[in-house]
């Protein structure tokens, strides 16, 4: 079945595909079987390399756990205040009065086009003695924090004005038409009802928040999980090993997040009735990271 996006492919279109893929799944296997060549060659594939993760307890109490632990901490602070944060700019951003909108959407169009990490090294350098003089051992975990609020509260904004714009115009209208102010049609009408429509450009954005506290590991020193790939590889001598099961870890804790939020949103398309336009994943992001540069 034909769509706008693409023509169903006919029988020579479908075997040319299938020799596409099978090219692939080849070259793949190849890519794959170098790569675990080489690390055989480099001892990485040895049982010693792997064994800590299994008999030795210290590897996880001392290491992994407690790096995943300030992962989880700065990933479930930053969410809780980016959240609402961003979805007040977002709404403020659709304010019939310029005096809100653009503060607002200069605010968001700042911090939308700086690097997260230059944010956060803007909060570790706002928290030094000579500043805020935040205590030595926890300013990488506020500073991570700050870089992430500031650039995702941002992004978490046009995901928020993008869902409502989705909505079918009508829904405004109907509002209007019984007389609901412009505050009671966005809290009571279309905020619920874009709800569904953002839930899964939101979900992306908080794995996106989880995934960038590894950059104040990297840079700021911050105590997270993959920072403890450091300390195991110094003590194990097993770099690739070590990584393996911290991104193991990373894609255990991601497909939670993103299995909750989609058992969510499985429970708020049953519980009201559809109200139509959905947008994707990718067409939400492009519009909040500002990769559609047409906007909206």
């Amino acid at each position: 079945m034909s769509s706008v996006l693409y023509d169903t492919p006919g029988p020579k279109a479908k075997v040319r595909n299938w020799i596409y893929s099978g090219i692939f799944v080849v070259l793949f296997g190849l890519v794959l079987w170098w790569a675990l060549s080489l690390m055989g060659e480099k001892g990485q594939l040895d049982a010693d390399k792997w064994t800590p993760f299994v008999t030795d307890s210290q590897v996880w109490t001392t290491y992994l756990l407690p790096g995943l632990l300030e992962t989880l901490k700065a990933g479930a602070l930053s969410m809780l205040i980016a959240l609402p944060f961003g979805a007040l700019l977002g709404i403020g951003r659709l304010s019939d009065h310029a005096w809100v909108r653009g503060p607002v959407g200069a605010w968001v169009e700042f911090f939308r086009a700086i690097p997260v990490l230059m944010l956060m090294l803007f909060g570790s350098a706002l928290m030094a003695p000579r500043f805020l003089d935040v205590p030595s051992d926890t300013r990488p975990f506020w500073a991570v924090v700050t870089g992430l609020v500031l650039y995702n509260s941002a992004v978490i904004a046009e995901i928020v004005r993008a869902g409502v714009l989705s909505l079918p115009h009508g829904q405004s209208d109907a509002a209007k038409a019984i007389g609901m102010r412009k505050g009671q049609t966005m809290v009571y009408v279309l905020i619920p009802q874009a709800v569904t429509a953002m839930l899964p450009a939101l979900v992306s954005q908080l794995v996106v928040i989880l995934k960038d506290t590894a950059i104040g590991g990297a840079l700021l020193g911050f105590a997270e999980l993959l920072s403890a790939n450091r300390q195991i590889s110094a003590n194990y001598s097993n770099t690739i090993p070590t990584l393996v099961v911290i991104a193991l870890i990373y894609i255990a804790v991601n497909f939670a997040l993103t299995s909750s939020a989609s058992l969510l949103e499985g429970r708020l398309r049953k519980s009201k009735k559809s109200t139509g336009a959905v947008v994707g994943v990718n067409d939400v992001n492009d519009m909040a990271t500002g990769a559609n540069s047409g906007g909206i």
